[in-house]
């Protein structure tokens, strides 16, 4: 299976290791998902948007290509092109005022283009979008935020996966959806954030193949006609 991971983190994948001043948890969770991976055998395309460059904001030529189904940054299209070869999704990165920071929600609005990843079907009842990314049959959100996992779900009514699951990857068709969240990381304990790690590369391990992922949603669909 092919796991995309798409890390957003100034600091880079370079300070997932444990260095005073440059470190990122972010960073070291997307490591452990990497590990957990190629341990099990499945190949990981990484994207790291601040390693890229990766500038979020969609300017006026590529909303103008946007509306006709082209691209004019080539990293964007490199970007479409892995995501059409991915059978997993991954997202990795630190929640900033109760949302994903703007590298990630650029990538949203410049890399689903409508037309290459999604279409969007005339005249259907219900829901009018359609998933071009035919491989892809899963999406995880790894989240790293200070504030306490409760009060991010019953205060806040935890915004960031209403807007990737809910508002975008469950819209255009991707129906396994999955948020780990690693919650008031600061107050943790060395050993704590060590079993975290280790608990994050245990589950990426565990990964089923893209196969049996999808044996499992049809498996699921018939249930529910039954």
């Amino acid at each position: 299976m092919r796991v995309l991971i798409v890390l957003d983190h100034p600091y880079t994948l370079a300070s997932a290791e444990d260095v005073p001043h440059r470190r990122s948890f972010t960073a070291a969770v997307a490591a452990a998902a990497i590990r957990g991976a190629e341990a099990a055998g499945h190949e990981v395309d990484l994207i790291d948007l601040a390693a890229d460059g990766f500038a979020p904001a969609m300017t006026a030529a590529d909303l103008a290509a946007w509306r006709t189904a082209r691209v004019v940054d080539p990293r964007v299209a490199d970007y479409q092109r892995r995501l059409l070869a991915a059978d997993h999704l991954v997202f990795a990165f630190p929640v900033w005022w109760e949302a994903m920071p703007a590298a990630t929600k650029g990538f949203l609005d410049r890399v689903l283009t409508k037309g290459v990843l999604f279409e969007e079907l005339s005249g259907a009842k219900g829901n009018p979008f359609r998933n071009l990314m035919t491989r892809l049959g899963a999406v995880t959100v790894l989240s790293v935020m200070t504030t306490p996992d409760k009060a991010y779900r019953w205060w806040f009514r935890d915004p960031m996966t209403k807007i990737l699951f809910r508002g975008t990857f469950g819209k255009i068709g991707v129906k396994n959806l999955t948020w780990v969240n690693y919650d008031r990381v600061a107050d943790k304990t060395p050993e704590q954030r060590r079993r975290m790690l280790l608990d994050t590369e245990t589950r990426f391990a565990k990964l089923a193949p893209a196969r049996a992922v999808a044996d499992k949603t049809r498996a699921g669909a018939d249930n529910t006609r039954a």
